[in-house]
């Protein structure tokens, strides 16, 4: 599920799962339910992503030098660029429409569908299995988060508390793989 070729790059995956744990788990607290315990859990999301992030870092800084899938100039890096720049265009134009349209709190399960879904063709262009794997649960969540009930919680909670912990379980095992694949080579 882990292609192990590029260290350097499983390094960068910890590192930006690691962030993006932290943003989901933060916006998750736009509107989450009533009790101390909700605001906890996200305290604690939020803070895990932190500690993911930060090691992922500085290993990531130490191992530069290591090969990595996205070389510019090779097809890969192409894909990538059209991939990030699809993502960013579509997510800011619907989430215009949607905020003007009285819908903001689709907003949140539309960017973490997005989110998911370019997982699908950065598998391909990183060569990592295991970012299929992670388009799958996220882009599931996103739905899931579109169709819960908004009385109990915005949408941006349910993508926050189902989607922060994907994004630490699937980094924190892409930060070992690649520290494990550092030290191996």
């Amino acid at each position: 599920m882990i292609d192990l070729a590029h260290p350097r790059d499983l390094l960068m995956i910890g590192a930006i799962f690691g962030l993006a744990a932290f943003a989901w788990a933060g916006w998750a607290q736009e509107a989450p339910p009533k009790g101390l315990i909700f605001r906890l859990v996200l305290a604690g999301l939020t803070v895990a992503g932190l500690c993911l992030m930060i090691p992922s870092i500085l290993t990531v800084i130490g191992s530069w030098s290591d090969s990595s899938a996205l070389t510019t100039g090779s097809s890969a890096f192409t894909l990538y660029l059209i991939v990030f720049w699809a993502e960013v265009i579509i997510g800011a134009v619907a989430s215009f429409f949607l905020i003007r349209t009285g819908q903001a709190e689709i907003v949140a399960p539309l960017i973490l569908a997005i989110v998911g879904v370019h997982f699908f063709a950065l598998a391909v262009v990183f060569g990592q299995p295991v970012l299929h794997l992670a388009g799958v649960l996220l882009t599931l969540i996103a739905v899931l988060a579109f169709v819960l009930p908004r009385e109990t919680a915005a949408p941006s909670f349910w993508c926050g508390i189902l989607g922060a912990p994907v994004f630490l379980v699937i980094g924190l095992w892409c930060l070992l793989a690649g520290r494990s694949a550092s030290a191996a080579g």
